[in-house]
């Protein structure tokens, strides 16, 4: 029901502004010259008003356009503690649309759970979000994350991969019950979902409202600092990793390199399966 809503709210809204436009445009010339109407209307300033809201009427389009857009970055890489900056800026948007492969996803989670309470209270523009995780299935022996074993081996470590398992269970849980009460409540629809997808967390990448792509590489033999009697372990710092950024308002190149990201993840969430938690986890 709430997605049916966005979407006729998506298709039928700009039709209402235009014709409402419309209507005052015609209604204040014609008040120019009908006496009665305008002596109602008691201004014969209304023609500055009725051209005004021809303009509004041209330009509707690309006023709307123009502020559910993001600001665009002014370098072509940032660090990923800046990632918080993205999402708010996302949620400018009337349909926000994040994607994000990559580890557990902590750092966006915290900024997810921040500004999915706020539209509790305070929506502003935004009517409809839609998130989307892919982490990897720690449900399988994985060289990374993993303990350092003699002369560097990698060595899969159960334990690790459960407490990872267990982390981003958490973070699906919270999320999801926020988007399901948004929903319900009906100023907002909002869907949060996690799948896995399988190898090693290699690629962090993050794409905002399909306009925007941030990627980088996790250093995948980054090592824990052991305390004393404890071993190393491979365990990628996503919060240390540099992001290249793309833009759809950037040159061809970029262009070109923001639709092949929206392609290959929109290709690789097809493929993925959803976690063991989810009730549509395949029986």
């Amino acid at each position: 029901m709430g997605e049916r809503l966005q979407r006729f709210q998506a298709r039928y809204e700009p039709v209402f502004i235009r014709i409402l436009l419309l209507v005052i445009f015609v209604t204040q010339v014609v008040a120019q010259f009908v006496a009665p109407l305008g002596d109602f209307l008691q201004d014969q300033a209304f023609l500055g008003g009725a051209l005004l809201s021809l303009v509004g009427y041209v330009l509707y389009d690309s006023v709307k356009d123009l502020a559910g857009s993001l600001r665009l970055p002014t370098r072509s890489q940032v660090r990923s503690q800046e990632l918080g900056t993205f999402v708010g800026e996302a949620f400018r948007a009337r349909t926000v649309e994040i994607r994000f492969l990559g580890y557990t996803g902590e750092t966006l989670y915290h900024e997810l759970y921040r500004l999915l309470e706020g539209l509790r209270d305070d929506p502003g523009p935004t009517r409809h979000v839609s998130v989307r995780v892919l982490i990897p299935d720690f449900g399988r022996p994985m060289t990374v994350p993993s303990r350092v074993g003699p002369d560097g081996t990698p060595q899969d470590d159960p334990d690790t991969r459960r407490r990872l398992e267990a982390q981003c269970q958490m973070y699906d849980e919270r999320l999801s019950a926020i988007a399901e009460r948004l929903t319900t409540v009906g100023r907002v629809t909002a869907e949060c979902e996690y799948r896995l997808y399988p190898g090693i967390p290699r690629d962090k990448i993050c794409i905002f409202n399909r306009e925007l792509v941030l990627h980088g590489l996790y250093d995948v033999v980054a090592r824990t600092v052991p305390r004393s009697s404890e071993p190393e372990y491979y365990d990628p710092k996503g919060y240390h990793t540099d992001l290249n950024v793309w833009s759809r308002e950037g040159d061809d190149d970029a262009r070109a390199v923001v639709a092949t990201w929206n392609k290959h993840l929109d290709d690789l969430w097809s493929l993925s399966a959803a976690p063991s938690w989810r009730p549509d986890h395949p029986a």
